[in-house]
């Protein structure tokens, strides 16, 4: 890792600047969710997960950014609050039961996010950079897993549907981005988060070349029949 990151100092600033927009540009797929919720005119069929894990993520690394004084870091999360917060809205707007699918776990991502900015500021300083850069990219995968978490239901069923190919596409290069970074800057807990990332957006685009659309159903390929019949 020592050696690419002195052929890439030359290109820090570049790459820090081209990670921050490649970023903000993935924050922008969210769009494609709230346009399909509108089109519906219900959220039924989504969770608002990614939105409030994107606002929690948000606010996490953007203390993160700011522990380490990275610009380009704290730029890119002040983005992705804002739009996370807007997202966010269009869904509370358009849900039938907000208290259990906005509000509940809304709260739940508030007090994880108070606990942990509350105990930023008591670790010694000396090894909250550390620790806290481990707690915030162990959410950061967890985000970037979440739709393996029905993996079981999508072999079972073989339907990847259910995998957002535009948000995983972005995901690869978002961490890829940042990857390139930690190794310039040599910072080991940017890197092997960023490692995993890309591995787990492999499986994803994996499960979406074997089971990307859902095969007919029999009852489908029996009408055929019938019609073939006639």
């Amino acid at each position: 890792m020592e050696s690419i990151s002195q052929i890439l100092q030359p290109y820090r600033a570049i790459v820090g600047e081209v990670a921050s927009y490649v970023t903000i540009a993935q924050f922008f797929s969210g769009i494609l969710l709230c346009r399909d919720i509108y089109k519906k005119g219900s959220t039924k069929g989504f969770v608002a997960t990614p939105f409030i894990g994107g606002l929690t993520l948000g606010v996490l690394m953007l203390k993160y950014g700011l522990l380490l004084s990275d610009p380009a870091s704290i730029k890119v999360n002040l983005v992705a609050i804002v739009l996370n917060i807007l997202y966010l809205l269009v869904f509370y707007q358009y849900n039938n039961n907000r208290t259990q699918d906005v509000l509940k776990p809304l709260g739940y991502a508030t007090t994880m996010v108070a606990v942990l900015l509350g105990y930023a500021e008591v670790e010694s300083p000396d090894k909250i950079e550390f620790r806290f850069g481990l707690i915030v990219n162990g959410f950061l995968l967890a985000l970037i897993a979440f739709p393996l978490f029905g993996v079981r239901e999508i072999i079972a069923k073989r339907d990847a549907s259910s995998i957002p190919v535009l948000m995983t596409f972005m995901s690869t290069l978002v961490t890829f981005m940042w990857l390139l970074y930690g190794i310039i800057l040599r910072n080991t807990l940017m890197v092997i988060p960023n490692i995993i990332g890309l591995l787990l957006c492999t499986v994803q685009f994996t499960l979406l070349a074997l089971y990307g659309s859902k095969p007919p159903s029999k009852s489908g390929k029996n009408k055929k029949k019938k019609n073939k019949k006639e």
